[in-house]
């Protein structure tokens, strides 16, 4: 996978997003320990790539209201992530283990 949104930032949006599309920017830039600009600047991005929609609480008092919704193409590419990392995990598990049994042998 290439380009920018493959990053652990994103990925790490979408699996907050997934798990609690109501929560508020604020609560999501503090759990992820972004700035507001930063997590903005974020949701936009994966907006305009189809990754995710954004809806305003029409019928809440509170205007500034929004639910975060994860669209199949998000889905997608939020699962396609999620392979990748882990793949990229156990490879830097599997030369790790390398090096430790190279260490062990000198």
């Amino acid at each position: 996978m290439k380009g920018k949104l493959l990053n652990e930032k994103n990925f790490s949006i979408l699996r907050k997003l997934y798990s609690n599309p109501e929560i508020s920017q604020r609560n999501l830039a503090k759990t992820l320990r972004f700035s507001l600009g930063k997590l903005n600047y974020c949701l936009k991005a994966l907006k305009n790539k189809g990754l995710i929609k954004i809806k305003n609480f029409s019928e809440s008092s509170n205007k500034r209201k929004y639910s975060y919704w994860i669209t199949s193409k998000g889905l997608s590419h939020k699962s396609k992530m999620a392979f990748y990392f882990m793949k990229q995990k156990m490879k830097e598990y599997e030369d790790l283990k390398k090096e430790l049994e190279r260490n062990e042998k000198n």
